[in-house]
């Protein structure tokens, strides 16, 4: 980070995003995930279930944020674990609790991101009557999801999503449908991935890929480990992009489809970012980051994906009963990651493409040696998949701009 960027005063954005972590647990147990088997253990020492007390304090904690910063709207996201472990008594007190101290002060959009398991009818209507919308975590067709999302027996999920799904998709559910959240899986075909998702007529697909850093990178890339000392552009890889390849491959079936089919969130701002556009996207873009964590027992946390990094990186040394969110928003952490382009390392500072990619996610650029200040991880695949979408793009901008031969007049 830039001695600028350490300065403070670069303009506070206040958060508008707010990510309660209601449950702790999961019913599943994905190989991949970050919340249990990553280096940050510290689900083990808090409350399974979010206390009503601790969402009072939460969410008095956001109004006291709303009117200090004049805020018009805010969303708040209900995560776990997996949320609706609450179960329908609790998940209705604390949907009350949000509607009767939060909602005369501010428009409150309210999500949850599940993994469908549970969702029944009568969890539909409670989300149906509070206005909560749904996202549901689908990793392609039975085979692929199958492989990592498993219960802790061994049994497999996916039939039990897709029920979920269909329930999503009847008329008097269809408004809470969100989307769906997909995981990147070198494994599986990505158009047959791709296809998968669609068949569930998901309003927004959101791809993800899997967390790792250079300490300890991702499935596929075991041999990058020494950080890229200028940019791809300068200095181009004498090496494999998988992932790049795989989301060429998905981002290619959706945009020469004859029309469209879903949102795809990191295809559409990388294209927004290419036509220099603005980025909204936590791991694309230099949009400061507005999102603060609030985890089941009050603490404040940066991303949760920063429990790949190590134990206690996500930790801010606050909480909703003795700090206010103002509080988080000081912390060196967060003063970074909203300071774009001199809140990166050197090498992205110097890339041409810093603007539409931001350094990647700031989880997939922590070095041992030189924390956040290196390039993502897949900086690498990120350059080949922006360089890509842009000249598809302009291709395709040159045809439409093309002068029409003149038509051949009767006329003398």
């Amino acid at each position: 980070m830039t001695a600028e960027a350490e300065s403070g005063d670069l303009p506070v954005v206040p958060f508008r995003q707010f990510l309660l972590k209601i449950h702790s647990l999961c019913n599943l147990s994905c190989d991949y995930c970050y919340v249990y088997f990553a280096a940050d253990q510290s689900w083990r020492g808090r409350p399974a279930v979010m206390s009503l007390d601790t969402v009072r304090q939460a969410v008095d904690r956001i109004a006291e944020h709303v009117i200090a910063h004049r805020l018009p709207m805010v969303r708040i996201i209900l995560h776990g674990g997996e949320p609706l472990l609450v179960g329908k008594a609790h998940l209705g007190a604390l949907l009350g609790v949000i509607a009767e101290r939060l909602a005369p002060v501010v428009e409150v959009r309210c999500s949850m991101q599940s993994n469908g398991t549970l969702l029944d009818e009568e969890f539909l209507a409670l989300l149906h009557r509070h206005r909560v919308g749904v996202a549901v975590s689908l990793d392609g067709s039975p085979e692929a999801h199958d492989r990592h999302r498993r219960s802790m027996n061994g049994r497999p999920s996916h039939a039990r999503v897709a029920a979920a799904l269909r329930l999503l998709n009847r008329p008097r559910n269809r408004e809470l449908f969100r989307g769906l959240l997909c995981t990147v899986d070198l494994a599986n075909d990505p158009v047959e991935t791709y296809e998968a998702l669609l068949a569930f007529d998901a309003p927004r697909v959101d791809f993800l890929l899997p967390h790792g850093t250079w300490e300890h990178p991702p499935p596929g890339l075991e041999h990058r480990d020494v950080p890229p000392a200028q940019p791809p552009a300068v200095a181009p890889p004498d090496e494999p992009t998988p992932y790049a390849h795989w989301l060429i491959a998905a981002f290619d079936r959706w945009f020469d489809a004859p029309r469209k089919e879903t949102q795809v969130r990191m295809f559409e701002e990388v294209m927004a970012g290419v036509l220099g556009g603005a980025v909204h996207a936590e791991a694309l873009g230099l949009a400061p980051v507005d999102l603060v964590v609030v985890e089941a027992d009050g603490t404040m946390e940066h991303s949760d994906s920063l429990k790949v990094v190590a134990e206690g990186a996500p930790e801010t040394g606050l909480d909703v009963f003795r700090h206010s969110f103002s509080d988080a928003l000081a912390t060196a952490t967060m003063r970074s990651r909203q300071s774009g382009l001199l809140g990166l390392g050197p090498v992205c500072r110097a890339c041409a493409l810093s603007e539409v990619c931001g350094g990647g996610l700031y989880t997939h650029r922590h070095h041992p040696a030189t924390g956040f200040d290196t390039p993502s991880v897949y900086c690498f695949d990120l350059a080949a998949l922006i360089t890509h979408v842009g000249s598809r793009i302009r291709t395709e901008l040159a045809q439409l701009t093309e002068t029409p031969p003149e038509r051949p007049s009767a006329l003398p």
